[in-house]
Parts: C-alpha cells; sequence; structure tokens
C-alpha cells in the first residue's frame, strides 16, 4: 500500500514539474525571464517588471499555478494563459 502512495506521489510531482515547464517555455516566448527551481517544484520569475522573484507553484491538488502565497491562481490546464497572466502580473 505504501509503495502504490509512494508512487503516485512520485507521479504527482513528475505532473507537476512538466507543467511549469511548459509554464517556463510559454513565458519565455512572452520575454518574461524564469527559471525552474528546487529540483522541478516551483518557477522563479525575474527581470524586467518585478520587483522581486515571483515564485509559482502547481497547487489545490494539481489543478492551478499558484503565485502570491496561493492569493491568485490560474488552471493548469490554460499554460498560454497562465503565461499571459503572469506577464501581465509582473506588469511586462
Amino acid at each position: 500500500m505504501q509503495a502504490a502512495a509512494t508512487h503516485l506521489y512520485e507521479q504527482q510531482q513528475q505532473n507537476d514539474a512538466l507543467a511549469l515547464t511548459l509554464l517556463r517555455e510559454a513565458l519565455i516566448r512572452l520575454g518574461v525571464r524564469a527559471e525552474l527551481r528546487d529540483n522541478d517544484s516551483a518557477l522563479m520569475i525575474t527581470g524586467r517588471g518585478a520587483a522581486l522573484p515571483l515564485w509559482v507553484f502547481v497547487g489545490y491538488g494539481g489543478n492551478d499555478f499558484s503565485w502570491q502565497s496561493a492569493q491568485k491562481r490560474h488552471p493548469i490546464n490554460d499554460v498560454a494563459g497562465a503565461a499571459q497572466v503572469l506577464a501581465d502580473y509582473i506588469g511586462r
């Protein structure tokens, strides 16, 4: 039973990392500097428009990208839309 739970947890981590990687690529296409951090569990947005680094995570059971202490979020199944919202959020 524990092995199955561990497998599901690892699979979710891989899915989250893939989602963040796709978001990073979409942000780069919009001219926003972003890099994966912390074992691919977070995306850090820096550069123009961002006074401080903005950290983006996958939260809410893998359903949303979240940032600003989870006060802001966007559905994970809309990567292009999330990238645009984040670019707008940092004033890009």
